[in-house]
């Protein structure tokens, strides 16, 4: 008899699910060894496969460069000698920068503070002082492995009661949210965006949603707001921002905020970015704020190196020593990450040798993922059954689809969720891997897909999403 099965497994660890890196992502990677071994003669209809699945600037195909100045200084750090024996491949600010991250480090190879190194948490205190104009402290700062991590450790720590402890979630959300909740036996309590003004968040809404979840004998410990939103790309006013925390406040509800896209902003001037520290402070509010960003995206797209950190504001000074307790066991984040996060909050500065380099290449991201935005929402929105919200931040657009009925009764007979297949079927004849809308979260009745606006090539590559759905769509009327 078998002593390892799935049935012996931990049963939150089967509840987990993770739309994002699916069935879809694997059949894709299955289609790309394919295409690597046989070449020409794999069979497919296409020659590559596209992965639109992931936010993920530098994967292989997508190649978002790396800002320069962060690979010389992670560079330097990694081989302290290259300042000697190179002193001229590397610009002196980059130089300057890695010695004083090594005089504070020593070698990367050694483990740090479990909060992360002193001066780089001292760094990032700065940046958020300087950007919110309200005083940050070092203590308050935890370096994690990717925000993903800080999320995972927030919702560990508020799950008090398994099935009963719940955190307020984003719908449509990004699935870390519903895969931490399901991990830790949490229950996800949704609140819906409002597609129809461009994915808004509705107070109404939030209320409607805690109202329901203490009637289910539901314990709300918590909200989450993901501000530039992800799949929507949507930003909050900040007049809703207020609301949203005057509400948290009322309901003894701590506040996640996720702005790991704060920095990836298509449309500044009509959308712009305020953090929630900001807010929180400018109210004089006393609830337990907890944000969160990333190395991962913005113009950095280092996802690899997993680097972020939080900041917690009006959090107690024993529930942050039991934060510390808990990052401890898993003794510190990578320390290429953290050095990733000391360039992000302190880049070159005008006047600089770096600085004109580091203007172009941001400059040049930024444009692309605009341009890329824009041109993609307007062709999409030309499709017939597709409307799409042109969106004014993150790396995302959020497609909702009107399928036949015809595809939806194939859908069900295969098992699929509607969206499920029809992104399978795209995947099948374009190579063009995208996330189903089931598994972000929708309204019953509604179909959507997530796809990045990171590929290169965007013409092809909506040609032939244009191409897949009108061929589609025609198979079933």
């Amino acid at each position: 008899m078998r002593s390892l099965t799935i049935d012996s497994l931990n049963p939150a660890v089967r509840n987990v699910q993770y739309a994002v890196r699916g069935e879809l992502a694997i059949k894709a990677e299955e289609y790309r060894v394919t295409l690597k071994e046989k070449g020409q003669d794999s069979g497919l209809p296409f020659d590559r496969i596209i992965s639109s699945n992931i936010g993920n600037p530098q994967q292989k195909g997508l190649d978002q460069p790396p800002i320069t100045f962060n690979r010389q200084v992670a560079a330097l750090m990694e081989w302290p000698q290259l300042m000697q024996l190179a002193p001229n491949a590397f610009p002196q600010d980059a130089i300057a920068r890695a010695k004083e991250l090594y005089e504070e480090i020593g070698s990367i190879g050694a483990y740090s503070h479990s909060q992360g190194v002193p001066l780089i948490r001292q760094n990032v205190a700065k940046f958020i002082q300087e950007r919110d104009g309200h005083p940050s402290s070092p203590d308050n700062i935890f370096l994690t492995g990717g925000a993903s991590a800080g999320v995972s450790l927030l919702i560990s720590m508020l799950i008090s009661e398994p099935h009963k402890s719940g955190v307020l979630i984003p719908i449509p959300q990004y699935p870390l949210y519903t895969a931490t909740l399901a991990q830790f036996s949490g229950v996800a309590i949704p609140y819906h965006l409002d597609e129809a003004h461009e994915w808004s968040t509705s107070i109404d809404e939030i209320k409607a949603a805690l109202k329901k979840a203490k009637e289910d004998g539901i314990d709300p410990k918590a909200l989450v707001i993901i501000n530039p939103g992800n799949p929507t790309g949507a930003l909050l006013k900040e007049e809703t921002q207020r609301e949203v925390a005057k509400l948290c406040a009322e309901h003894k509800l701590v506040l996640l905020a996720d702005e790991v896209y704060q920095s990836n902003l298509h449309r500044a001037a009509e959308f712009p970015f305020t953090s929630f520290k900001k807010v929180v402070c400018d109210m004089g509010s006393p609830v337990p704020l907890v944000s969160f960003h990333s190395i991962s995206k913005g113009v950095t797209g280092e996802c690899g190196r997993r680097g972020g950190y939080f900041e917690c504001h009006n959090i107690p000074d024993d529930v942050r020593a039991m934060m510390y307790k808990m990052v401890s066991v898993g003794l510190c984040p990578p320390l290429q990450g953290q050095i990733g996060v000391d360039c992000l909050v302190r880049p070159p500065k005008e006047g600089d040798e770096s600085y004109t380099l580091w203007k172009e290449e941001t400059a040049q991201i930024h444009k692309a993922l605009a341009q890329r935005t824009k041109l993609m929402a307007e062709r999409l929105n030309s499709l017939p059954g597709v409307s799409c919200v042109n969106s004014p931040g993150a790396l995302y657009l959020y497609p909702r689809i009107t399928l036949p009925e015809e595809a939806i009764a194939a859908a069900q007979a295969a098992g699929k969720e509607p969206d499920a297949f029809y992104a399978l079927a795209l995947l099948d004849a374009t190579g063009i891997c995208v996330v189903p809308g089931s598994g972000f979260g929708q309204k019953e009745g509604e179909y959507h897909y997530r796809l990045t606006c990171l590929c290169p090539g965007v013409d092809e590559y909506v040609g032939k999403l244009e191409k897949f759905h009108r061929e589609f769509t025609a198979k079933y009327q």
